[in-house]
């Protein structure tokens, strides 16, 4: 792969983040362009809010209004995400879509390739610390270093199913 993938910033409707995120994951899925946009994320944080004198711990986005992607840069893959109900378009001066740099990185929890490092391998039983499968435990069947991804085999419906999940996702046990 001689192109490297970046991180993009892309302004949303309000309220149509998860939707984007949805649709272009959708969109990558459809036109098999998984090599060239390799992440869509929302980043959440999580806040305390206090309703009726009690307190309780939400997930709130930490931009609302934005979406974050991880692609590779071309005519493809800016038109299918500029293309997609709900984006007004990515961050950057004119139409020129401009990446995060490492340092504006850092602060969103997001790692970079060269910041990644796991300490398991294939074979090795991992434990998924958030998202959907949060708590579950699997065995590594693949690992991605330019994609970031993992993929561990889960019991569903008493059959071994693939699940791909972010190196930031899971833990070694």
């Amino acid at each position: 792969m001689s192109e490297a993938a970046n991180w993009y910033v892309v302004h949303t409707y309000s309220g149509y983040e998860n939707k984007v995120k949805i649709d272009i994951e959708n969109t990558i899925r459809n036109r098999k362009l998984e090599d060239q946009i390799l992440e869509v994320t929302v980043p959440m944080q999580d806040v305390v809010e206090v309703k009726n004198g009690a307190k309780k711990q939400v997930q709130k986005k930490m931009f609302p209004g934005y979406v974050l992607i991880n692609m590779i840069m071309n005519d493809d893959t800016w038109y299918v995400v500029r293309n997609t109900r709900g984006v007004t378009g990515f961050v950057g001066p004119g139409s020129k879509p401009v990446p995060l740099t490492e340092a504006e990185m850092k602060p969103l929890g997001i790692k970079t390739v060269r910041d990644a490092e796991v300490d398991y391998g294939v074979g090795d039983s991992i434990l998924v610390t958030s998202g959907v499968w949060k708590d579950t435990v699997g065995i590594v069947t693949r690992i991605s270093q330019e994609k970031q991804i993992v993929t561990i085999n889960v019991d569903m419906f008493g059959r071994e199913t693939p699940v791909e999940l972010s190196f930031t996702e899971v833990k070694k046990m």
